[in-house]
């Protein structure tokens, strides 16, 4: 892989959290990962549905206009793309952008992604060990 992240294409329907009763499902049960500009929630789906894993972006007004807004969110789904490797099938993540992004470019925000692979796996497996705990026997 070069050093410089690039655009990687489309994101498909089936790899987005849609609808607004699973944004908040994944944000009262998913395990919280904060990271500098942004807070990640991970979630664990049954396995059975796992088709990939699925990308929700919140960003409020307060990162700015809408401008700002979309292109951060054009910013997480071009990273979500570049690094999709973490992030396990079965898995659901919802990304809520603290800050304006600003100056950041697409390297930043796949640096940013990279630096917390092992708190990630660490908060997918606690995720999905919370899935098959209320499940039951």
């Amino acid at each position: 892989m070069s050093a410089r992240a690039e655009p990687r294409g489309t994101l498909p329907a089936s790899a987005r959290v849609k609808k607004r009763r699973e944004y908040q499902e994944i944000q009262s049960r998913g395990q919280r990962l904060p990271l500098p500009h942004f807070v990640l929630i991970v979630a664990a789906r049954d396995p059975d549905d796992a088709h990939g894993p699925r990308l929700g972006i919140t960003a409020s007004r307060k990162i700015g206009g809408a401008v700002q807004r979309n292109r951060a969110k054009r910013l997480v789904r071009e990273a979500f793309r570049a690094t999709r490797e973490l992030f396990p099938p079965d898995i659901d993540v919802v990304v809520i952008v603290r800050t304006n992004l600003g100056a950041l470019r697409l390297a930043d925000v796949v640096a940013e992604l990279r630096s917390a692979e092992g708190a990630l796996s660490q908060r997918i497996a606690r995720a999905r060990r919370e899935r098959g705990a209320k499940r039951g026997p």
